[in-house]
């Protein structure tokens, strides 16, 4: 990953439009449904980015949007790169370094995740409050992250803003009367789902949520000094809580469930983020 690459790919996709977003939003497994909302659309391919890597997932599309949203200059990620794809943790982070070049300061990454705190249900929106990561990997792994905004080491102490996750909780219950609820987030490198042997593990250790994604790019945000609200809808209940096997169509009947209600909390998080400058 070089300057140069990253320059490239975010000069491309500038070339496509004018609109020169602030936010970004990427979205996860099943939680689509937000690009019907975005205005003045620009829709570029994945694959048709320099050095962007296209995904094998059906579930997610793969097309970067750049457009407004309420009015709100944004770029939004239909679909993100996994490490069980193939990818390494450089690639599925390397959108990330694209929009850093192309300005962006603030990202919302959302996720379908597996309740492993036995106090959530499914459909359940909570705000990353941290993660735990379990693979030896990193998108910076032999880069200088100084063409990034810091240098090889850099501070993960508030990836997940706290202010950020609290103005939105407040907006959202405000709006709505949901109040949303914080985790931390256990990043698992799949594509197997976890056995009931990890998802105890993952407990005792701390984590609320379990998936296989979202820490790459948290990672990559935080070398490029990028603030994060991190956004995970409970899909499912993880292996073992309940006495059943998982299976991907859970995942995606919870996230058609609550489409109109994270809709509703994308729009809202997206106005806090431009209040904040």
């Amino acid at each position: 990953m070089t300057y140069n690459q990253v320059k490239g790919s975010a000069e491309y996709i500038m070339a496509q439009t004018r609109i020169r977003p602030k936010i970004a939003v990427i979205l996860g497994t099943g939680l689509n449904p937000l690009t019907a909302d975005i205005e003045n659309a620009t829709r570029i391919p994945y694959k048709n980015i320099p050095r962007w890597n296209d995904t094998t997932n059906k579930d997610h599309e793969g097309v970067l949007i750049v457009g407004t949203l309420d009015k709100i200059p944004v770029a939004v990620l239909s679909g993100r790169l996994h490490y069980y794809e193939g990818n390494s943790f450089a690639e599925c982070a390397y959108p990330v370094a694209v929009l850093k070049a192309m300005g962006v300061e603030k990202i919302i990454v959302t996720n379908a995740a597996g309740g492993v705190n036995k106090e959530y249900n499914p459909g359940d929106f909570i705000l990353i409050s941290d993660h735990i990561k379990f693979s030896s990997d990193s998108p910076l792994r032999g880069e200088d992250a100084t063409m990034f905004g810091t240098g090889r080491f850099f501070d993960m102490s508030d990836t997940y803003s706290e202010y950020l996750r609290n103005r939105v909780a407040g907006a959202f219950e405000d709006e709505t009367g949901i109040a949303l609820k914080s985790g931390v987030y256990a990043y698992m490198t799949g594509p197997q789902f976890e056995t009931p042997a990890e998802i105890r593990m993952l407990r005792v250790l701390g984590a609320d949520l379990v998936g296989m994604s979202t820490v790459p790019e948290a990672i990559m945000a935080a070398a490029c000094n990028i603030r994060v609200l991190g956004i995970s809808v409970v899909t499912n209940m993880a292996a073992g809580v309940l006495d059943r096997p998982l299976t991907t169509d859970e995942v995606n009947e919870t996230c058609s469930a609550v489409a109109g209600n994270f809709k509703t909390l994308l729009h809202t998080a997206v106005r806090i983020l431009e209040e904040e400058k």
